[in-house]
């Protein structure tokens, strides 16, 4: 299904693309600002007939390489200058990827109606209280059918790792286009709601001019394994483990949540939720009815300490090794839960692309304090909330749909994704695949790219929103890695020499007495040409100093340390 005679022809973002030319009176225009090319940070803008319509808004995690930041957004500047022009946005399901960036829109306009199920929208709504935002709510569930401004969206139930998601078919003028979210075909759902093949094949017989379908599990052959399939596997950790049991997962993973709290009652064990995302997703979830605790299970963290070791379970955040979450801050002893001989650690969640390395050290840590860690790599205790290519497959038999536009994934699974709908029959240059900020007109019944927008990276840090750029991250890293040294210059004003020699303090960077005696001709070289061509300002001299230096500590040392240098008026 992957071979490059099968993918060849279809339509690429290219990197010359330029603004897109203005949209016709009935044609409809898609573009993802996140979404394309990654994992997180999705969402969708359909513009049509002058008016906006926005698919989820989530974040994306930060990965190693971009340290000191919190989340990342989309790039509402396409967007910016017409906040007015949005009807809605549209939320297929609760988990952060897609409800995540809410928050930051709404603060640019905070009117612009949120439309989701219950449980979706419960849980955007507790997160924007946090934020001071109240927002503009209408809910909705599978089977009805709304119209916003000129899109007329019927919903439709998705099976996913969280309850309540949902599709979302789109009417317009220029055509029928269906947005499956996230979804699996589960056929035995813990809540028994299954994904509804029924509506995607009327909407098919009706004629769905673009398919945008969930590309996560693409390369992944056959249909992916039952929720109810775990039961064993958790089942097995809780009938065999001597002391405590933690449970990591996602805050919004009610299903898997709701395994852990049945697995408990029937071991005899109480239950703490740790964590305050945890502690108010779980909260929401078991006011609306989506989660069942028994009664008497659920006790305060407090309580739960005067209990013995074997009647302890705890569910906590961190699967992804966020640094913040209570599970990494248990593996580095920053936490008040002391993990040791006898614990043993349940990862319940899946491992999400680029966050290997995080994930795998918080498995080293807690395995360094005596815990039995339990994970994906070596039991059943996960499965996936994505279908899997056998899905996709069935998907586009079902639906028929003229045109092609594989959404939710890094660029292979996008282009894995695109394969299997041309092994149906959809035809080669009627498959698209855009990443983010690539621009798609539907109209006259084609799909085409017709330019590109800005869509990069919004990094949120601490307070701020897009302050940091690639270049402050290029200096943290560099901070990180490479060290930073500073060099003290005493310059005389009048001659533009040294006035004695130079200071150097170092930080991160490995070195002795010794170690920049060799550096100093080069500066001295450095002034005496930049006397030579009148160079006298402090600023400039500090510039090429600083050149200098880093030059000559990269041919000696092999490093790059960010170096500041300091001049100083004798």
């Amino acid at each position: 299904m992957r071979d490059s005679d099968t993918v060849r022809g279809m339509s690429h973002p290219h990197p010359d693309l330029g603004q897109p030319p203005r949209l016709p009176d009935n044609a409809l225009r898609i573009v993802a600002l996140g979404g394309l090319g990654e994992i997180g940070r999705n969402m969708t803008v359909f513009e049509h007939r002058g008016r906006l319509l926005v698919v989820d808004c989530g974040v994306l995690f930060p990965e190693e390489h971009q340290p000191g930041v919190d989340v990342i957004l989309p790039d509402f500047s396409w967007i910016r200058q017409r906040l007015d022009k949005i009807d809605g946005i549209v939320l297929t399901h609760g988990h952060e990827d897609h409800i995540g960036g809410v928050p930051y829109l709404l603060k640019e306009r905070g009117d612009i109606p949120l439309i989701g199920s219950k449980l979706t929208l419960a849980f955007i709504t507790a997160k924007l209280k946090e934020h001071r935002l109240k927002p503009e709510t209408i809910e909705v569930k599978e089977g009805d059918r709304r119209k916003l401004g000129p899109f007329d969206c019927e919903f439709l139930a998705v099976n996913h790792s969280i309850p309540d998601g949902l599709a979302v078919a789109i009417r317009t003028k220029a055509g029928l286009v269906l947005h499956t979210g996230d979804f699996k075909m589960d056929q035995f759902p813990l809540d028994r709601r299954l994904t509804d093949l029924r509506a995607f094949a009327k909407l098919g017989e009706e004629g769905v001019d673009l398919f945008m379908t969930d590309s996560t599990n693409a390369e992944v052959p056959g249909f992916t394994t039952a929720e109810k399939d775990l039961g064993p596997a958790i089942d097995t950790v809780f009938r065999t483990a001597p002391g405590r049991i933690i449970v990591s997962s996602f805050a919004s993973h009610v299903h898997r949540i709701q395994q852990v709290l049945d697995a408990a009652k029937a071991g005899g064990r109480k239950v703490a939720f740790v964590g305050r995302s945890m502690v108010r997703n779980m909260g929401i979830a078991a006011d609306l009815g989506y989660l069942k605790i028994p009664k008497g299970l659920l006790v305060d963290l407090k309580e739960l300490e005067k209990l013995p070791d074997r009647k302890v379970t705890l569910v906590c955040t961190g699967s992804q090794g966020e640094p913040m979450a209570a599970l990494s801050r248990m593996a580095n002893r920053d936490h008040m839960i002391r993990i040791g001989e006898g614990d043993t650690v349940l990862m319940a969640s899946s491992l999400i692309p680029g966050n290997e390395n995080a994930i795998y050290a918080v498995i080293n840590g807690l395995i360094r304090w005596g815990a039995n860690v339990v994970h994906k790599g070596n039991a059943k205790v996960h499965v996936s909330g994505h279908a899997s290519a056998g899905e996709l497959v069935y998907c586009y038999n079902l639906v028929k749909p003229r045109n092609v536009m594989p959404i939710h994934g890094e660029y292979r699974h996008l282009k894995a994704n695109a394969a299997l709908a041309t092994s149906t029959g959809v035809p080669a240059d009627r498959v698209i695949i855009a990443e983010d900020g690539v621009v798609v007109d539907l109209d006259r019944g084609r799909a085409r790219i017709a330019g590109a927008v800005e869509a990069g990276y919004v990094y949120v840090d601490a307070m701020t929103v897009g302050g940091v750029t690639e270049a402050n991250l290029k200096d943290r890293r560099a901070l990180a890695e490479e060290g930073v040294v500073t060099v003290v210059l005493i310059v005389d004003a009048n001659t533009g020499r040294l006035a004695e020699p130079p200071d150097f303090l170092a930080r991160g960077f490995v070195h002795d007495d010794t170690t920049f005696k060799e550096v100093v001709p080069v500066i001295e070289d450095t002034l005496a040409r930049a006397a030579k061509e009148g160079i006298g300002d402090a600023n400039q001299l500090e510039e090429l100093v600083g050149r200098a230096v880093g030059n000559w500590t990269y041919r000696h040392w092999r490093r790059r340390p960010v170096v500041i240098p300091v001049v100083i008026d004798a």
